[in-house]
């Protein structure tokens, strides 16, 4: 059986599933397309290929077999873009959640159904009808879960509202031992650099007590206030609208001081550094044409405590 722990984002990494980029089924067309940032790279003709994606995933992959972490794949589905594992379940203390997620990428849950086999049925939570919540809006951080959401009309509007009231709710009765905390995202369609697509897009915590934050990603500047009130202005590695869009806040941490973040990411990399980080950098530009980068290609598992 496959034991479960995770309870924070940056504690040292034991088991992960990283997404897999075999088998994408070519450029989509316009009409199967759920985020604007992939939208932009097909009507620009600059869509990843495969092959590309496939390099960077394994890249990545590397990096975190070097530090000795059990990596798990999904099973290939044929003609399905299975790249960012995150967003198709997200495990909580030793409870893995099944969550409904937007219905183009339902079927990418098959992927990691071997794994699911895996887990003990008590330690499995099926979200009801209605709530909805995807990995990437999921943050647990020291006793709290911050969660990105959108109300109900702006869920019913935009196709990159992926989690709802109901799904925050969810949590909130599943996990009272934690605070869970909502913050409202912003959304577009059409502009990838008007859109928050899930939490990690805009802010993450790293280390043991920073973060990296977009304040352009919340809706209201109220929630933005108070993550850096809480984390501590001098915690807070700003960045701008244009590095927001090319994913500098979606990192991922192996551990409380070793980051993998993409290669091309200078300013970033180099603070990270001056704080004391390990930074691994890994290229991954390809794959952030999709709208998503480290923390989109990873469901972590387990972590030690």
């Amino acid at each position: 059986m496959i034991k479960l722990m995770i309870k924070d984002e940056t504690a040292p990494l034991e088991a992960v599933v990283l997404g897999t980029a075999m088998s994408l089924g070519g450029t989509p067309d316009l009409a199967h397309v759920y985020d604007p940032k992939s939208r932009e790279h097909i009507i620009d003709g600059t869509f990843p290929k495969e092959e590309d994606l496939i390099r960077e995933n394994e890249a990545f992959k590397a990096v975190l077999e070097k530090h000795h972490v059990k990596v798990y794949r999904p099973e290939t589905l044929a003609d399905t873009n299975q790249v960012y594992a995150r967003d198709i379940g997200m495990v909580i203390d030793e409870t893995f959640i099944m969550p409904n997620i937007i219905e183009d990428r339902e079927h990418e849950k098959d992927g990691i159904a071997y794994l699911i086999d895996q887990v003990s049925p008590e330690d499995i939570l099926v979200m009801p009808e209605g709530a909805h919540a995807e990995g990437g809006d999921v943050m647990p951080w020291k006793g709290r879960l911050f969660v990105g959401y959108s109300e109900e009309e702006d869920y019913q509007a935009y196709k990159v509202s992926r989690t709802n009231r109901a799904g925050l709710e969810f949590l909130e009765q599943h996990f009272s031992n934690y605070e869970v905390i909502g913050f409202e995202l912003k959304k577009s369609d059409t502009d990838a650099k008007a859109n928050a697509l899930h939490l990690d897009c805009c802010f993450q915590p790293i280390g043991r007590d920073q973060c990296i934050i977009y304040k352009g990603g919340f809706k209201n500047l109220s929630d933005y206030e108070w993550l850096v009130a809480e984390f501590g202005a001098d915690n807070c590695i700003e960045i701008t609208q244009d590095e927001m869009y090319h994913m500098n806040s979606n990192v991922f941490s192996i551990s409380p001081e070793v980051i993998v973040s993409e290669a091309g990411f200078d300013r970033l990399n180099t603070e990270l550094e001056r704080r004391g980080f390990t930074v691994e950098r890994v290229p991954y530009t390809e794959i952030s044409k999709m709208e998503g980068l480290f923390r989109c290609s990873t469901l972590p598992l387990k972590r030690s405590y």
